[in-house]
């Protein structure tokens, strides 16, 4: 058990004061970086030798990705030490970033596993790029990334049902107003919602405009509109990081007794 538990502090987001887990975790960050590194590589043309060098660095990389995810699996009823043994461990399998490991070593696994022209699992391979997202378990940093969205979804989620509600009127009136003049251009509904986004976003790509005097009024009102209606998101999104920081601040200050450990008020 005590080999369990410390391969558990290991493995998890390093205390301050554990020298061990913190090298646990800016190695498999540099790993997964690497990894990311070698994805962008693949869409180059390279040497042989290069090629090589790659497939040894990506075999090694699976491998420890695979004792990682083996590990994790194995001190899941640490992590979820309220749960029954085999409950935790499918707790933590179904959880979102056991699957991102999950995702990140089948692809190496299928070829031994389904036997078929290999060449069908190539377009698997593109799947190594969520290696990435492995990254957010060794940093509180990004942690709290996951944290915001997670404590602000009710409001990020209104206030994107009304940008996407107003994306649709804007569309539906403007393929009326512009489909007469602009027939080629304003084939449908759904032509019209994507110039609803470039200008609601305010980006204007310019492939899709108006060119009737309705649709032109029409156009700066919705790209008005939307230089409010974007930042909403950003704006709440924002404030859930003031108050995470806020948070973490006033929990380092607080003091405990060394004693009881109980909160000092």
């Amino acid at each position: 058990m005590k080999i369990k538990q410390r391969i558990f502090e290991i493995i998890q987001v390093a205390k301050p004061n554990d020298k061990l887990s913190r090298i646990f975790d800016i190695s498999l960050m540099s790993l997964i970086m690497l990894n990311v590194c070698l994805v962008i590589a693949d869409t180059f043309t390279l040497r042989e030798n290069l090629l090589k060098i790659f497939s040894h660095i990506e075999t090694v990389s699976v491998i420890i990705f695979t004792i990682e995810y083996i590990l994790r699996v194995w001190t899941a009823d640490l992590l979820y030490p309220e749960k029954k043994y085999f409950t935790a461990k499918l707790k933590y399998i179904f959880s979102f970033l056991a699957i991102i490991d999950f995702l990140a070593i089948i692809p190496f696994y299928l070829p031994f596993i389904i036997p078929i022209d290999l060449r069908v699992l190539r377009m698997l391979r593109i799947i190594r790029l969520f290696r990435i997202f492995k990254i957010n378990r060794y940093t509180d940093a990004l942690s709290n990334i996951f944290k915001v969205f997670k404590d602000k979804k009710h409001e990020l989620l209104s206030s994107i049902f009304v940008v996407l509600l107003l994306m649709i009127v804007a569309a539906v009136l403007m393929y009326n107003i512009e489909n007469s003049a602009q027939p080629e251009v304003f084939k449908n509904a759904f032509d019209a919602l994507w110039w609803a986004l470039a200008t609601l976003t305010t980006v204007g790509y310019g492939d899709i405009y108006p060119v009737t005097i309705m649709g032109k009024v029409l156009s700066a009102i919705i790209a008005l509109l939307g230089i409010g209606l974007v930042a909403v998101p950003t704006g709440i999104i924002s404030a859930g990081f003031i108050e995470t920081i806020s948070e973490e601040k006033n929990e380092k200050e607080k003091k405990y007794c060394p004693y009881c450990g109980e909160r000092l008020d």
